[in-house]
């Protein structure tokens, strides 16, 4: 389990990581998690999608404009929020896990979702 992190407005929000493997476990069972990639969509394209289509959703937690530095999703939260309900399981995950941990505390800072699992790369 990841230590708990500071979010700006809230308490502590504990993000808890699982590996790949328990990732999909989660994924594939009935009424299982679904799998939020949060990767650009230039990472989505060369790589490929983590897990099947009609469980993963891409919303990129930042983008790289021409000048090539990351930039926030000032949108993020409100777009993940439109695309799933605050009783839904969620796995959040990107290709390093930092981002995809920054998205968890948003989230969960936010709009209370539970997204509280991001997976680790092995």
């Amino acid at each position: 389990m990841a230590p708990p992190h500071q979010s700006e407005n809230s308490a502590p929000a504990t993000v808890t990581t699982v590996d790949v493997t328990a990732a999909r476990d989660l994924i594939a069972a009935a009424g299982g998690h679904r799998y939020l990639d949060v990767r650009t969509e230039e990472e989505l394209s060369k790589l490929g999608h983590l897990v099947e289509v009609d469980r993963s959703i891409n919303v990129p937690y930042m983008f790289i404009p021409s000048q090539g530095c990351r930039v926030k999703n000032a949108q993020f939260v409100e777009q993940v929020a439109s695309l799933f309900t605050k009783e839904e399981h969620v796995v959040v995950g990107c290709q390093s896990g930092k981002r995809s941990e920054q998205a968890c505390v948003d989230l969960q800072a936010a709009v209370c979702m539970y997204v509280r699992t991001y997976v680790r790369p092995t």
